[in-house]
This record gives structure tokens, C-alpha cells and sequence, in this order.
């Protein structure tokens, strides 16, 4: 039961085998055993899942039930939520409990979805590794010794570790997909505009998408639909995006006629040698579905790290300039005077990676460097965008390994930024352009999973849900799962 999929729970709690109250309870007794190894919530209040699924059983008796009637979700620490604390795993929101709901929240209760806990995350989802957190590391279920991704580290954990069905995350240079890779997860970021960014703490406000963390492809496609849609509260959402019908868009089980972008900047030198053989076997299959493999180029992806850190940055240093000790979060105690009280509660609010960046982002849109930085940035963002659109002209969807490497050991990285900054070289290019992407598993290195990450046109999730559902119904790595947390709750 632990590892199903949300699509076998719905089966069973709409057929009565199963109560959402009896479902909460299995997922919170395994979180209460699993989660002091993993460290994947950083609040799980019992009582309060509990009552949305005693809320969610009464609903359904009275009602019948809605799309994701009682099924957990875990939420990344990112979202504001009105019940429980948001804090970003960040001592500057260390207590902060936010007035409101997120957009994303609020569909997700409309579609009767239980709310499972915050889960751990890169401090104000800055990191590539989950090492950031005021909370402390996450650790990947298939090794303890190594890092589960980032920023979403603790959504990927606990969905690995089948704490929890499906989770929410952000993806802001591929915090959903990159940690999805390296968990054995499938994770989805949705076009930027299909959902709403109203209430999640902002990074870089032109890059944040929030998406589903699920078991399976179909399960990604049933959050991904309740999420999505219009918001007039959010100056960023797509008024007239595309509808299409995400659930259909998985009944894919070939690719014939599918034609498979192979991007030749996204099998380097470098890369783990592992890892590029289990996206060559993925490729080898997908060519025995029927698609056709088509060599291709993105020229500018070489610029894309580049770029992003210098417009993320840029982006973080004046959402988090609000962090000032005045209005809310983190206050120093007995400040000389306003400017003391300003600095020293940033400075004992922020880590090191957050300062870091604030400061990166900063001297580019300083006076004399802005036209060198952040507009010759946008610049390269504008190229790496039509990259994408001459490559769509030849190819329905781009195939590529999501992660270079799998998995590393904590504390291997942290003393070397630009070598961490590094493992999001496959993801990036996606968040500059807006376009959807989805990573799911499709290997393993040394015990530990590789990820295969889909790239459509934007607006055609159904694309990519299309050609990551027909493979994995064609393999079997989807249904794997780490030593240590089989069954038994």
C-alpha cells in the first residue's frame, strides 16, 4: 500500500476499500518512523491531517467525491499556508505563519485534497542539494550518505520514501525536476503562466513554477490539472493558456510518429558515463515504441548558467530586500539604531548561500553594470528561447538526461558554489525559456537513480505527458523503490 500510486488510491478510496482517515493514518505512521532518517518534513501536525481527512470522508458521504478527494499531499515549505508555519527553512521566517493561502493551496482544498505537512527544502529554494535548509540536510532514501536534490529535496524524499503519495514543489532553474531525478521520482514543471505563483514566497519571479512530485506519470498529470488555470491575482498568469485534457494525455502507449529531439549540448564531456548510458538505453526504447531519434543543436545552452546567475540572483536580491526586520520575520534584539537593526537582522536571518546571491544580484543591477549584467543576461535568455522554437520546427519533444550526475554525497559540494551550481547545467535552459519539462526515472547508477527529463512547446504538457507515459509503460523503473522502506508501515 505505502507505494502506491494517487491513481490506485483514488481506486481504492472510491470503492470503499479504504477511508481517507485510514489512509492518513498509514502515511503518518510512516512518516513518524521514517522521517527522523530522512528529515524530509520540517512540520507534520497530526491532528491537523487527520481532521481535513475526517472533513474529506464527510464530504464524500454527503457530496461524492472530487477529483482528489482524501488523498495526502505534501507541501513544500515554500507555499504560504494558513494553517501551520511557512518559513522557506529559513531562520529570517523562523515562526512565520502567513495570512493567507496560496492559489495552489486553495485548488488543491477545493479538489479535496488532505494537506500532509511542510516538507524540507534549500533555504529560500537557493541550492541544488537541499544542504541549505535552517533545518538541516534532507537525505536521499536510496543512500542516506547523499543528497536527495534540491531545492524541493524534501517533497522528492518523502514521495520516494512513500511518507506521502505526491508532494508539491518549485522549480526555479529545476529544483522539481533535478531533485525528481535523483530520487527516482517523476517531477513536472508546467509552462510559466499555467500556474499561479500567488502566495509562493518568491525567488526569482520571472523563473518560479510550481508543479507535481508523484510516483507515476498519471499521478503528476492529476495535480497538475487540479493546479492549473487562471488566477487575476497573479500578474504572471496565462489568462487564455491552452486548455487541454491532462489525464487523456496519458493513454499514450507507443510513440509511433513521435519525433525525439537529441540535443548534442546535453551529452557532454564530463557527464557520468552511467548516466549516459541509462539515457541511451531510454532513447533505444523509445525508438522500439516507434519514435524516431532526431539529432539535433541548442547552440546557446553553453550561456544558460551563465545567464540564470545572473537574472535569478538579480530577481532574488530585490524580492528578499522586504526581509528588512521591520514588517515581518527575523528581528535582531536591541539594535543601536535603524541601520543596525536592518543589517544585523539580515545578517542573522539569511545563510550564507541566500547572502551570497542577494550580493551576486546586487552588484548586477548596480548602477555602471546593469547593461553589462542583467540586460546582456536577458539578451542570451531571448537566444536560448529561439533555440528552443527553431528545434520545435523539426521535433515534437526534446529528450535529454535531466541530472549530469546521479546523486552526491552531503557536504561533497558545499564548499565549491560554481561546482554546485553545476548540477542544474540540464535544467536551467527550461526556466529561462518558460517551458514545460518533466523528469522521470529511467536508470540507476551505483544504486542510485538517473533521470530522463521531456522538454515540449510551451503550453503542450500533454506532450510531454504523452511521450513520458508511453515509456513508462514500457519499463519498470518507475516502480522501483529504496532498501528500507518496503511496505511495512
Amino acid at each position: 500500500m505505502p507505494f502506491s500510486t494517487l491513481s490506485e488510491l483514488k481506486t481504492r478510496l472510491d470503492a470503499g476499500d479504504i477511508s481517507a482517515v485510514e489512509l492518513a493514518r498509514q502515511y503518518l505512521e510512516r512518516a513518524e518512523k521514517h522521517n527522523p532518517a530522512l528529515n524530509a518534513f520540517v512540520h507534520l501536525d497530526a491532528k491537523y491531517v487527520l481532521a481535513q481527512a475526517e472533513a474529506s470522508d464527510a464530504y464524500r458521504a454527503a457530496h461524492g467525491a472530487r477529483t482528489l478527494e482524501g488523498l495526502p499531499i505534501a507541501i513544500k515549505d515554500i507555499f504560504c499556508t494558513q494553517d501551520g508555519p511557512t518559513q522557506c527553512c529559513s531562520n529570517i521566517l523562523k515562526g512565520f505563519h502567513a495570512p493567507y493561502d496560496a492559489h495552489v493551496i486553495t485548488r488543491l482544498k477545493e479538489a479535496g485534497a488532505v494537506l500532509f505537512g511542510k516538507t524540507n527544502m534549500d533555504e529560500f529554494a537557493m541550492g541544488s542539494s537541499n544542504e541549505t535548509s535552517a533545518f538541516g540536510p534532507c537525505r536521499n532514501p536510496w543512500n542516506s550518505d547523499c543528497i536527495p536534490g534540491g531545492s524541493s529535496g524534501g517533497s522528492a524524499a518523502a514521495v520516494a520514501a512513500a511518507l506521502v503519495p505526491a508532494a508539491l514543489g518549485t522549480d526555479t532553474g529545476g529544483s522539481i525536476r533535478q531533485p525528481a531525478a535523483l530520487t527516482g521520482i517523476t517531477g513536472m514543471k508546467p509552462t510559466y503562466g499555467r500556474v499561479s505563483r500567488r502566495g509562493i514566497i518568491a525567488f526569482a519571479s520571472s523563473l518560479d513554477q510550481a508543479g507535481p512530485m508523484t510516483r507515476s506519470v498519471r499521478d503528476a498529470a492529476m495535480i497538475g490539472e487540479a493546479i492549473a488555470g487562471h488566477d487575476a491575482g497573479d500578474s504572471t498568469s496565462v489568462a487564455d493558456a491552452p486548455e487541454m485534457n491532462w489525464l487523456a494525455a496519458c493513454d499514450r502507449v507507443d510513440m509511433q510518429g513521435l519525433k525525439i529531439g537529441k540535443p548534442k549540448e546535453y551529452f557532454i564531456d564530463g557527464m557520468d558515463a552511467g548516466v549516459r548510458e541509462a539515457v541511451d538505453a531510454a532513447l533505444a526504447a523509445c525508438e522500439k515504441l516507434g519514435a524516431e531519434i532526431v539529432d539535433i543543436s541548442l547552440p546557446n545552452t553553453q550561456y544558460a548558467v551563465a545567464a540564470y546567475y545572473v537574472i535569478a540572483p538579480s530577481e532574488a536580491s530585490a524580492n528578499l530586500s522586504r526581509y528588512d526586520g521591520v514588517r515581518f520575520g527575523h528581528r535582531c534584539e536591541n539594535p543601536d539604531d535603524l541601520l543596525d537593526m536592518y543589517t544585523r537582522s539580515r545578517d542573522e536571518g539569511f545563510g550564507s548561500e541566500v547572502k551570497r546571491r542577494i550580493l551576486t544580484g546586487n552588484f548586477a543591477l548596480s548602477s555602471g553594470y546593469y547593461d553589462a549584467y542583467y540586460k546582456k543576461a536577458q539578451q542570451v535568455r531571448t537566444l536560448i528561447r529561439q533555440d528552443f522554437l527553431n528545434a520545435f520546427e523539426k521535433v515534437d519533444v526534446i529528450a535529454t538526461p535531466t541530472s549530469p550526475v546521479p546523486a552526491f554525497k552531503i557536504g561533497e559540494k558545499t564548499d565549491d558554489p560554481l561546482t554546485m551550481y553545476l548540477a542544474d547545467i540540464f535544467t536551467i535552459a527550461l526556466n529561462l525559456a518558460g517551458l514545460p519539462g518533466l523528469s522521470q526515472p529511467c536508470g540507476a547508477v551505483h544504486g542510485l537513480p538517473v533521470g530522463l527529463q521531456w522538454i515540449a512547446p510551451a503550453w503542450r504538457e500533454d506532450m510531454l505527458l504523452g511521450a513520458a507515459a508511453a515509456y513508462e509503460s514500457a519499463t519498470d523503473w518507475s516502480t522501483k523503490v529504496p532498501q528500507g522502506f518496503g511496505g511495512e508501515t
